[in-house]
């Protein structure tokens, strides 16, 4: 017997999938298209520093650092919008870390 979905129906805790999610759940809203942008512009900053630092292109300097701290930062927008505050907390020492470098 096969069962039909009634969209209009009510279920039961015991016919709801565990890993249904909960109807008082609410979601974040996407992020605008800029911080999207500078999300990516973020995550390549940050692989190019690391790739060519590792390859030896790219000495430790100002470059390396500048492309670390504003890539920090473009990844870390896009972690605020979507309310995920691990990675939000990563970036954000990143940078920190990042301008320090600058700094000194």
């Amino acid at each position: 017997m096969t069962r039909r979905c009634n969209p209009g129906a009510r279920t039961s805790v015991s016919d709801a999938s565990p890993n249904a999610p909960s109807p008082n759940v609410t979601h974040p809203a996407p992020p605008p298209l800029w911080a999207e942008i500078v999300g990516w512009y973020g995550m390549l900053a940050i692989l190019t520093a690391y790739g060519a630092n590792s390859f030896d292109v790219m000495q430790k300097g100002a470059l390396y650092q500048g492309l670390n701290l504003t890539g920090a930062l473009g990844v870390a927008v896009v972690c605020f919008y979507r309310r995920t505050w691990q990675a939000f907390v990563l970036e954000a020492v990143w940078a920190a870390i990042a301008l320090t470098a600058l700094l000194t």
